[in-house]
C-alpha cells in the first residue's frame, strides 16, 4: 500500500537491466517498482540537511505527550471519529 501520492510510468528496460532488478529483487524481496524508485530517490532527490531533520524534530516534539487528563491515543482517535465512523465502532 502506498502512502503517498504515485504515477504509474512506463519503461523501457534492456535484457540487461531486466536482469539485474530481477537479481537484486530475488536477493532482496523487493519488486522492481520499488528498486527502481529507490534508485530514484538515491540519484534525484536530495536529502534533507541535518538542520532540516533537527528543526523538524524541534517542531514535532512532545506532539503527542500527554498532559494532565490527556486521552490515551486510543482514546483520542475514538473522540474525534464523526458520523459514519463513529457508528461502525459504537461510539
Amino acid at each position: 500500500m502506498y502512502t503517498y501520492i504515485v504515477q504509474r510510468t512506463q519503461i523501457y528496460l534492456s535484457d540487461l537491466d531486466a536482469k539485474a532488478l530481477d537479481r537484486m529483487a530475488r536477493r532482496t524481496g523487493r519488486t522492481r517498482s520499488q528498486l527502481i524508485r529507490e534508485a530514484i530517490e538515491a540519484t534525484y532527490i536530495d536529502a534533507p540537511t541535518p538542520e532540516a531533520m533537527e528543526a523538524a524534530l524541534i517542531q514535532t516534539a512532545g506532539a503527542w505527550r500527554r498532559g494532565k487528563g490527556s486521552a490515551t491515543g486510543a482514546a483520542w482517535v475514538e473522540q474525534r471519529r464523526r458520523g459514519r465512523l463513529a457508528r461502525l465502532h459504537g461510539a
